[in-house]
């Protein structure tokens, strides 16, 4: 019985000394949130995939035959990306910046791509700045929307959306139109 009080004892003046620590942390700080931005982007994304200098190659792809895919390109291939970004659709509008990248063609009865593409910005108001866009691609739809999953620069912590929309499509040149809203601290 004497031994259980001391023991009490014991626990309760541990108890109390943990308590005593623990005072540095009680204190709270006033939380000051900063403003958050909102920022649209418009610009146009130039894609080339064949001829001296493609901005788009295959450097994986699945040896599956074509027939088990009803998509015209096969299913799990892998591009690397470094897209110049411009200010308009034609071949000589200034570039403003630079889509570098995956993209996996991961639909097997659609195409459609999973790309994880990060928009570097060269020149301009956000010079130094990027953001990074992970997200599901219907590449064959002519308006779809993707997902900005972060950014770096004046996009830290950014999140938001992408209008894209196709504006010219041959053979060997893609341009997407893309209009961003970037949610950004």
């Amino acid at each position: 019985m004497r031994g259980t009080l001391m023991l009490i004892w014991i626990l309760i003046v541990c108890l109390s000394q943990v308590a005593v620590q623990c005072q540095y942390y009680s204190k709270s700080l006033p939380y000051h949130p900063k403003p958050v931005k909102v920022t649209n982007l418009h610009f146009f994304f130039h894609e080339t995939l064949g001829g001296e200098n493609p901005t788009a190659v295959v450097i994986a792809q699945a040896n599956i035959p074509s027939n088990h895919n009803n998509s015209s390109v096969p299913f799990a291939t892998l591009y690397a990306l470094d897209d110049p970004l411009k200010i308009g659709p034609e071949h000589d509008s200034e570039v403003i910046g630079n889509a570098q990248g995956l993209a996996v063609l991961a639909g097997t009865n659609t195409t459609d791509a999973v790309m994880y593409v990060d928009f570097a910005f060269t020149t301009g108001k956000f010079k130094g700045s990027s953001l990074s866009i992970f997200s599901r691609n219907p590449i064959q739809e002519i308006e779809r929307e993707v997902a900005v999953v972060g950014g770096r620069g004046q996009f830290k912590m950014a999140t938001g959306f992408a209008l894209l929309k196709a504006y010219s499509i041959n053979s060997t040149n893609i341009i997407n139109e893309y209009n961003v809203t970037v949610i950004h601290y």
